[in-house]
């Protein structure tokens, strides 16, 4: 009983208080009817409360303090009392033991089934405290063993004399290699590589084979770190394996192959994007991780600044034009388009993507990859889902002319079309159509806004300090603030983050919205750095640099970071 209870009190107390709004509250119950999950979650998730917010109300309702965890040092043979899987479950840690008595951080103190479940595990009364749920995630991570270790006992288990890397000229025994993948140690070492790379938060991971060893590397916030040397003559079974998991042919060993796998790893779909590159000493994969979940968060929580993110919204509320996102490759523009398109997903619009390949696959829309070699290409593809009557299209990237003239042409006829661009910065866009050779009359009737993104560094909480930049540096960057004012920060490096300093990536956004001066000056054919000139003295946009410049004051990343991300 006290569970509605508090939940009934809760709802009012945040209403009362004026921490959200009847329609929030209204939309979260919506969700929670839907899909299940807490309220209190669905709130932070929608955005409607942060989590420090409700860490306070909760302290105050129940009685039980607040803790931020970095701020303490955890014994580990405490956070040992509880099994990894079960703190992952249900979202806690042990961090302290007193006599009889555990102490638990705990982001929902209302879970009576976890307390219940901890008392038993460990035999011992159970105090709890509070905690935000991203803190313990961070914690959990932290605290619990690496499984690098695990995966270097299984290799040394690993009893595979009969699978040696077998030179080009040799004939591969595909029975033997079909049954080395499927042995024990194989399964487990992929399995714990997979599961390790996430719980580093890695976006890709790279095997590479070389002539005496193979080295496996991950992608963490941008930045590759090798990982494990496993030893050369298991190489074929690891490669095998993942291939057979892929769903790829074995047996190809010359031509370069792509698949897709997905598992399931606390309670979150991964899909992984799998691509083979035969080379000199074998075959390199590289697996991209494409994490659904990254896709419901919302534009509100790329990290993008207030100014830039509030001209985008403007930009996709509208019915049809076209928006384009400029950027290098891993800029992030794919997951920008996708939470447009998820926030866009509603029973009411058709919504229809043409990719090169479909990243993620979201439920509700239309998705077709295009197969160059049969002839669905970009444009081809494009054409045909026009006659689909769509409401909304997402082309994955425009290459060439063709592509280019019919999404124009069909912003024109009354869709939304949102696509991505190879250009420096979101001005260059206009140049790169019209030398497309599109007429600047169709550009500038069809572009509603571009803009370019990247993604900067966040400076990690659990070893952030201030530091001092001398004038010589802000005399470089030309930047005119007056550094006696500001303190930046950067990360020494502690265990939280690998000794990198940084922990997690936010987004950059540079946004160019086409007003009738901008359109005239593209039937003009006036140069993109004309453009650019005059958006920023008439304050429509702000640039990268002065965009990351901001974080960087704000304590967000460092201005190291600010410099990596914007020099041209």
């Amino acid at each position: 009983m006290p569970k509605p209870i508090l939940k009934k009190r809760l709802r009012e107390i945040l209403i009362e208080g004026k921490l959200i709004n009847q329609k929030d509250l209204d939309s979260a119950l919506k969700m929670q009817r839907e899909k299940g999950g807490t309220l209190s979650k669905i709130l932070v998730e929608q955005g409607a409360i942060s989590e420090q917010e409700l860490m306070v109300v909760l302290g105050k309702q129940l009685g039980i303090p607040p803790l931020n965890l970095f701020k303490i040092k955890i014994d580990k043979e405490v956070v040992k009392l509880i099994p990894p899987h079960v703190a992952r479950h249900y979202q806690l840690i042990a961090v302290s033991k007193i006599g009889k008595t555990i102490t638990v951080a705990i982001a929902d103190p209302l879970n009576i089934f976890a307390l219940d479940d901890i008392q038993v595990l460990t035999g011992k009364d159970v105090r709890t405290i509070l905690a935000t749920s991203t803190d313990i995630k961070k914690a959990i991570e932290i605290y619990y063993a690496s499984h690098e270790e695990e995966i270097t006992k299984v290799i040394e288990e690993a009893k595979l004399e009969s699978v040696e890397v077998i030179a080009e000229r040799e004939k591969i025994d595909i029975e033997e290699l079909t049954k080395s993948s499927k042995e024990a140690p194989i399964i487990k070492m992929v399995n714990l590589i997979l599961i390790e790379a996430l719980r580093r938060r890695a976006s890709d991971i790279h095997i590479e084979p070389y002539e005496n060893k193979l080295r496996i590397r991950y992608r963490v916030d941008g930045v590759l770190h090798e990982i494990l040397n496993p030893p050369k003559k298991i190489q074929n079974a690891i490669l095998a394996r993942l291939k057979i998991m892929s769903g790829l042919d074995i047996t190809q060993r010359r031509l370069p192959q792509d698949g897709r796998f997905k598992i399931k790893w606390e309670e979150r779909e991964i899909d992984f994007r799998v691509s083979v590159l035969p080379i000199q000493f074998g075959e390199k994969i590289v697996l991209r991780a494409l994490d659904k979940s990254s896709l419901s968060i919302g534009l509100d929580k790329l990290g993008f600044l207030p100014k830039p993110l509030e001209t985008f919204k403007e930009a996709i509320s509208k019915p049809y034009g076209m928006i384009l996102v400029t950027g290098p490759t891993g800029s992030g523009k794919s997951t920008t388009l996708y939470s447009i398109i998820n926030q866009l997903n509603i029973p009411e619009r058709n919504i229809i993507t043409v990719e090169d390949p479909v990243e993620y696959q979201v439920e509700g829309i239309t998705q077709v990859h295009v197969k160059p070699e049969i002839g669905l290409t970009f444009a081809n593809g494009l054409r045909s889902l026009l006659r689909q009557s769509p409401d909304v299209v997402m082309v994955g990237e425009i290459r060439d002319y063709e592509t280019a003239d019919t999404a124009i042409k069909a912003c024109l006829t009354g869709q939304l079309i949102l696509s991505t661009l190879h250009t420096n910065d979101a001005a260059g866009a206009v140049t790169r159509l019209i030398n497309m050779g599109i007429e600047p009359f169709l550009v500038a009737s069809s572009l509603i806004l571009t803009c370019a993104q990247r993604l900067c560094r966040r400076i990690c909480e659990g070893c952030k300090e201030p530091v001092k930049i001398t004038q010589s540096v802000f005399d470089q960057l030309d930047f005119k603030e007056d550094i006696k004012k500001i303190t930046f920060y950067k990360g020494s490096g502690c265990k939280r983050c690998n000794q990198t300093g940084y922990y997690g990536r936010m987004g950059t956004l540079e946004t160019l919205a086409i007003n009738d001066e901008i359109r005239d000056m593209i039937l003009d054919k006036v140069p993109s750095d004309k453009i650019k000139e005059y958006a920023v003295k008439k304050g429509i946009m702000c640039t990268l640099r002065d965009n990351a410049f901001e974080k960087a004051k704000r304590g967000l990343t460092s201005l190291e970071e600010v410099i990596r991300i914007t020099t041209e």
